[in-house]
């Protein structure tokens, strides 16, 4: 099992920040698009390869933001028509999200079987994730489901306060 932490910095106009492992050196590099259209993520290891790329969808009615890992689309997070309280899809072929990922506190299943977990950090100064994470091969789709679901929050947090 590996187990990663997300902190993302509270006051970073830069929207840069970095995941690290249990000895606290630094594992990716997460780089957002400071005020560019189309708003996008991108999810760096430490050699500089891209892993992973969230992107906002420009023109859609609901937002809807694509999470591609090594260049395909592995899953699309798009809010729903609702009158009352925000409600968000996770759509993929053969990934879930299961337990209250608007908290930050789920699991990531493949094909039934999980393969992370993700725990809002408590007390922490900005938002803290910790990331645990049973099948290597899902490291980076775990960290963009992360990244991405936190955009979501973050957009819709800006919007309720316009």
């Amino acid at each position: 099992m590996t187990q990663l932490y997300i902190k993302q910095k509270v006051f970073s106009l830069s929207e840069k920040f970095t995941v690290k492992n249990q000895q606290e050196q630094d594992v990716y590099y997460v780089e957002g698009s400071f005020m560019q259209i189309p708003k996008t993520f991108s999810i760096r290891n430490t050699a500089g390869d891209e892993v992973a790329l969230i992107t906002k969808k420009v023109f859609s009615f609901l937002p809807k933001f694509f999470v591609e890992v090594d260049g395909r689309e592995i899953l699309t997070i798009k809010k729903e028509f609702s009158f009352f309280k925000a409600h968000y899809t996770i759509d993929s072929a053969d990934i879930e999200v299961h337990g209250n990922w608007w908290d930050m506190n789920f699991q990531v299943l493949q094909h039934g079987s999980v393969v992370g977990e993700v725990n809002k950090e408590w007390f922490t100064w900005g938002d803290s994730y910790k990331v645990d994470i049973w099948d290597e091969e899902m490291e980076a789709i775990m960290i963009a489901i992360v990244v991405a679901i936190d955009c979501v929050k973050a957009d819709e947090a800006s919007a309720a306060h316009q």
